[in-house]
């Protein structure tokens, strides 16, 4: 009993003597803390501690709890460009330096948000003139898990040529706008995945409860048996033999090999699909920071999915700020670009239903926002390279909606048709602003249907300046129209400003990517 009595002792004084405060990498030298707004600041210590926060000319304390983890929240304060120091004292004392105050945002979601810098146009010009050190970056690695973690691997930086070519391009246009509009700092947090699924930035919990995600999970319940079985094992290590085998004879035959290495059963488990990975590994350490809003590119693994995609979306956004507990802030998205070979004849696509899903958000959530991209995408490749002009129309809503500025935000959506003997009048909401078709008069991507529900290309021509009138020579009564409804449409309908026309359809059809009863 003495000998068990000396050696907790001897451990008790060992683990005091090496307690000491711990920050999150999300807190650090060179962050930008959001401005006009009580800001969390938290890490850990030895339980009980009495732990001491001051920047600015103000002190806020909290105590460690039985786990050590500790959290003040910091008065709201004006945005700063001048470089403060920030003390935290407890067991010991930590510095951080050159903080400074500003707008905050996160920029999410798959590998058109993850695609960085160096990989979009005029690259070379853009990474030689991204001098702008009120802009601070950082990036959260790619962590998939079930288990639920509290920090990441990464610094805050300030921007410069040096870093910001594997900056996600996205978010860092969509930063350097702000930063010049607003002249105040901006801090960028790139948590995204290429690939990523939507359900793994969902705890998975939140997924178990809902009965509309019961195919889902018990779909993954069933992958995840298999996947931890030997027969699994066995079928990979084959798999993989085969690979290797088929790659050796293609280099010594000097032919291209462009078949991707098999993964294993663990990379499987903890990929960028799995429910609950990659907010337990990406997400999660992040959540609390104080934030302005979120950007977010995805939907292209989900596209199979458009029909489930429409509750799935607003749900993770709805979940994301009940997590953050900051109140329903900004959310803005991308919806999908034209993608795949332009087909000759109009008719169903999964990728038209998952922009509609995109689109239905908009009046699902408050504060949320749809850049359309219908124009920019490249049919060859799923990564348009056009980077800025997406940048601009996600940053064309927060300028509006978020920091007062009067100019044109939103892309012109369906509201109402009227259908007159052979003609159908489609009527737009413009939102302030008339239409305009680019390149020739007639408006192309039109396509309508008679009772037979066969499409067929229509012609369109202006009327007004919100409304299109509908015709087809061989739909002699036509009951629908649809618009850009296609993985790659051609069309060329604007708002006089240059956005885009959201695609739309006037049917109620049943949708191709609804699950059969």
């Amino acid at each position: 009993m003495r000998k068990l009595f000396l050696l907790t002792t001897l451990t008790a004084v060992a683990l005091t003597a090496n307690a000491e405060i711990k920050l999150p990498a999300i807190i650090g030298d060179n962050m930008v803390l959001q401005q006009k707004q009580a800001n969390p600041i938290w890490g850990w210590d030895k339980p009980g501690t009495q732990i001491t926060v001051s920047i600015s000319g103000q002190s806020k304390t909290a105590n460690a709890d039985d786990k050590g983890k500790w959290t003040v929240k910091l008065d709201p304060m004006p945005a700063s460009s001048k470089p403060a120091t920030m003390q935290i004292k407890g067991t010991n004392q930590v510095e951080l330096k050159n903080i400074l105050v500003g707008e905050v945002w996160i920029c999410s979601g798959q590998s058109n948000m993850q695609w960085s810098v160096s990989q979009s146009y005029d690259a070379e010009l853009e990474i030689a003139t991204a001098k702008f050190p009120q802009i601070r970056l950082i990036s959260v690695p790619q962590v998939g898990t079930q288990e639920p973690q509290d920090d990441f691997k990464g610094a805050w930086a300030e921007c410069s040529p040096a870093n910001v070519g594997e900056f996600s391009a996205v978010g860092f246009f969509f930063g350097r706008t702000l930063h010049q509009v607003l002249d105040v700092p901006v801090g960028l947090i790139d948590n995204a995945w290429g690939g990523s699924a939507a359900e793994a930035w969902v705890r998975r919990d939140v997924l178990e409860k809902d009965a509309r995600f019961k195919s889902l999970m018990d779909g993954w319940v069933l992958r995840e048996k298999n996947l931890t079985s030997e027969a699994a094992q066995q079928a990979y290590e084959k798999a993989l033999a085969d690979w290797k085998k088929a790659a050796e004879a293609a280099k010594a035959a000097k032919k291209p090999f462009p078949v991707r290495q098999p993964q294993s059963p663990q990379q499987q488990l903890s990929g960028n699909s799995r429910p609950g990975n990659i907010y337990n590994g990406v997400l999660r350490p992040t959540i609390g920071y104080g934030i302005k809003g979120v950007i977010w590119y995805q939907g292209e693994s989900n596209a199979g999915r458009a029909y489930e995609y429409g509750y799935l979306f607003p749900l993770m956004i709805t979940h994301w700020r009940a997590e953050w507990k900051q109140g329903d802030f900004p959310f803005y998205w991308v919806q999908l670009a034209d993608f795949m070979a332009e087909k000759p004849e109009p008719g169903d696509s999964a990728w038209a239903e998952l922009r509609e899903s995109q689109t239905k958000t908009q009046n699902a959530i408050k504060n949320g926002g749809q850049a359309v991209i219908i124009d920019l995408g490249e049919g060859r490749d799923i990564h348009p390279r056009n980077k800025r002009d997406v940048a601009d129309r996600l940053v064309r809503l927060a300028l509006a909606q978020d920091y007062g500025m009067k100019i044109p935000h939103r892309s012109p959506e369906y509201q109402s048709v009227e259908f007159q003997g052979n003609k159908a009048l489609v009527t737009l909401e413009t939102f302030g602003s008339s239409l305009y078709t680019f390149d020739v008069q007639e408006v192309k991507g039109l396509a309508v249907c008679g009772e037979d529900k066969k499409w067929v290309w229509a012609t369109g021509k202006l009327v007004g300046a919100n409304q299109i009138e509908v015709t087809a020579p061989n739909v002699a009564k036509p009951i629908a129209v649809r618009y850009a409804w296609s993985d790659n449409p051609v069309c060329n309908l604007y708002s006089k400003e240059g956005l885009p026309v959201t695609p739309f359809r006037t049917d109620d059809f049943p949708m191709t990517t609804q699950p059969k009863p």
